[in-house]
Parts: C-alpha cells; sequence; structure tokens
C-alpha cells in the first residue's frame, strides 16, 4: 500500500464502521435467545411465522436446519441459537421463525420468542464494545438500554451474508 492508498483505506474503513452504527436510531424488532435479547432492523422482517420443522438437506451446517416452502419460495433456515453458540433449547410453543429479506433473498431464522418492536432513539443506543473473543463484533452494532432491559443490536444482513453461512455466492 503505498503513501495515496493508505488514507483512502482508513477512510474506507472509517467509513463502513461508522455506517455500522445506528446512531440515528430506528424501530427494532426484538426477539430473544436463550437469557439474551437482542434487536433488528424492522426493515428486514417480511413475517414471522410459528415453528414448522423443516425439510434437511444433505451435509448442511448445524445451525442450517434445512428448507420450507413459504408460498412457493424456498426459504433456507437458520437457527441462530446454533450459529451463535447459545446453549440448545428445545422447540416450544414460542419458538418462531423471522422471515427476512437479506440482500434480495429471502432466509428464516429461528429464535425462542419475540418480544416486540420498540422505537430506539439515538441516546438510547451505544456503540458495541470492542471485544477480542469468539463473538462476530461486526455483527452487533450496538447496545439499546430500554428501562432495565438491554438490547444486542445487530446486523442481520452481516450475521447471515457472511461467507461462512455459505447461504451466498462469494464475490
Amino acid at each position: 500500500m503505498n503513501m495515496i492508498e493508505a488514507p483512502v483505506e482508513i477512510a474506507r474503513t472509517a467509513a463502513a464502521h461508522s455506517e455500522r452504527v445506528p446512531t440515528s436510531g430506528g424501530e427494532f424488532l426484538s426477539f430473544r435467545l436463550g437469557a439474551e435479547e437482542y434487536g433488528i432492523d424492522i426493515l428486514k422482517v417480511q413475517e414471522i411465522r410459528s415453528y414448522e420443522p423443516p425439510t434437511r438437506i444433505a451435509n448442511a451446517p448445524a445451525f442450517i436446519k434445512g428448507v420450507i416452502n413459504l408460498r412457493g419460495v424456498i426459504v433456507p433456515i437458520v437457527d441462530l441459537r446454533v450459529k451463535l453458540g447459545c446453549e440448545v433449547a428445545d422447540y416450544n410453543g414460542f419458538t418462531v421463525v423471522i422471515v427476512l429479506n437479506v440482500k434480495g433473498r429471502v432466509i428464516g431464522t429461528v429464535v425462542d420468542s419475540v418480544s416486540d418492536v420498540l422505537q430506539l432513539g439515538p441516546e438510547v443506543i451505544k456503540p458495541a464494545p470492542e471485544m477480542s473473543c469468539s463473538v462476530d463484533s461486526a455483527c452487533i452494532t450496538g447496545i439499546g438500554s430500554v428501562a432495565d432491559r438491554m438490547l444486542i443490536l445487530m446486523d442481520i444482513e452481516a450475521l447471515l451474508a457472511g461467507p461462512d453461512m455459505g447461504l451466498f455466492d462469494p464475490m
């Protein structure tokens, strides 16, 4: 990298990080995985469905539970508990599938339960802490404080479109 390219690369990195932080706030769908509560941009959500066992796909990673037919569209189902390393819970009456539109593709994610839709202003959203552990901090955009609750705000598109997921063709 030469002296001209270095500032451009630094600016790109800073711009990419600033795009992740939801400083302007917005509406978030909150859901639970175990004891933790997460939030995703409501604009990515297509619908919420009750859980139905998907058709298993041979040799798929453990976090891809299979596929379902959603009104003629074959939708892969990702179990976020498994993907994020949460302890595995039984599927019950509260277990739901959040159907998302990610980069023009429909993907379903299994979560323990959906709580509500929250309007979060920029004053209640704090930047995600820098961590050097197994948590992919690139997928955490911030932490929202709502009364006595902490909401982990996720960039669901970054998580599901990552190369380790295998749901999108590498560019």
